[in-house]
């Protein structure tokens, strides 16, 4: 169901157009193509790979980056309609949010910084900008995939306004197409946010629970949670424990979408928004969980941390791939030659710059799936770590 649009909606009409003019397309908004361009790019398809929690070969029915991704598509697109906003925009700038994440998720995130501090650091937003920007090459007129600038600000402000410092891989292309980093985004990056926080959430419960790291009677206690499980116990008093586990998660899921639905629709009307920009000059953020939800919410993200982020078979593998993304990037970083022939033309020009030869290396490390990761430390260094 799509209520009517809000005055504070982005509207394909009033787009500030991309970095290279083109042709409008006669059946497809600009969002739409911008949400198609993404699908169809190389980084897109290599998320299916990429770690959320577990390593992507630990079980197929864990999360991936791709599925994760494809999951706050599906929440944003929800949030958007009941807001009556753009759900073609909160479906690209969501479908894009993690592009830029390495293999291993924030474990490999977390070491690809750490080594690149003496070169401007990583960051995985940052990244997927450059991706977008830069990276994906296909057309023959440009690099990137040609964004709008609204689609290109919700990737670059997925967590609000960018402040000082801005990441490299950000300011260098912010430096030609002005995202205005300072205020916040419009109400659809925004609801991609959102609907980040409430997909993670919602799956590494579930993920939590089938790799056994806890247990239903675990959540019990926990705020939100254990009231779905209590409406259902009281509802289906016999019901088999994997259908009672469906019926309550998908009740928390509810629970989060329709807070922030309400709270946003309530401070929509506090703000007075007449336009897009008067979201983003708003000064603070439009779409959000109500204080007392988000009090909840981190005593069940305190209760993921330690179960599940800090379970001891996580942190072996976390500590393991930890070293294998430190051992690829040193050696491809001694040794850049041995990186792909289509890799040459950049390093040749660097230089031997060893800023621009690291940020190069760091462009492909941080492209790797989580099973070419693997691979290549197999192949240039040998045996895994243990």
């Amino acid at each position: 169901m799509q209520f009517e649009m809000a005055s504070f909606a982005s509207r394909p009409q009033d787009t500030r157009g991309r970095l290279y003019p083109e042709g409008e397309s006669a059946f497809r908004s600009c969002f739409q193509r911008d949400r198609d361009r993404i699908i169809h790019s190389s980084a897109f398809r290599r998320l299916k790979h990429k770690t959320q929690v577990f390593l992507e070969h630990e079980g197929d029915y864990y999360r991936t980056r791709l599925t994760h991704s494809i999951e706050v598509a599906q929440v944003a697109r929800t949030i958007c309609g009941a807001l009556g906003l753009n759900s073609e925009l909160t479906e690209a700038v969501a479908l894009a949010h993690d592009l830029g994440h390495t293999p291993f998720g924030h474990t490999g995130e977390d070491a690809l910084d750490a080594l690149m501090q003496p070169f401007g650091g990583f960051d995985h937003n940052a990244q997927a900008i450059r991706i977008v920007t830069s990276l994906e090459r296909h057309y023959a007129e440009w690099d990137g995939l040609n964004l709008t600038w609204e689609c290109l600000e919700g990737i670059a402000k997925h967590n609000g306004p960018v402040l000082e410092p801005v990441p490299y891989a950000l300011a260098g292309y912010n430096a030609v197409h002005d995202l205005e980093l300072h205020t916040h985004a419009s109400a659809e990056a925004q609801v991609a946010a959102l609907a980040d926080d409430i997909a993670y959430n919602h799956h590494d419960i579930h993920d939590g629970l089938r790799a056994g790291l806890f247990e239903v009677e675990d959540l019990l206690d926990l705020p939100i949670v254990g009231a779905c499980f209590g409406e259902v116990d009281a509802r289906y008093p016999s019901l088999e424990p994997a259908r009672r586990q469906h019926e309550a998660l998908r009740r928390f899921f509810g629970v989060l979408v329709e807070d922030v639905i309400a709270t946003s629709r309530a401070i929509a009307s506090e703000i007075a928004a007449e336009s897009a920009s008067d979201v983003r000059q708003a000064g603070r953020p439009l779409v959000q969980f109500s204080p007392e939800l988000w009090a909840d919410l981190k005593l069940v993200r305190a209760f993921l941390f330690e179960r599940m982020y800090r379970a001891p078979t996580v942190v072996i593998m976390r500590a393991r791939a930890s070293l294998i993304v430190e051992g690829l990037f040193e050696g491809y970083l001694a040794t850049p030659e041995v990186l792909p022939e289509e890799w040459h033309e950049a390093l040749n020009d660097a230089l031997g710059d060893r800023t621009a030869t690291a940020r190069i290396v760091s462009d492909y490390l941080s492209g790797m799936t989580d099973r070419f990761a693997t691979q290549e430390y197999q192949r240039l260094i040998g045996a895994l770590p243990e």
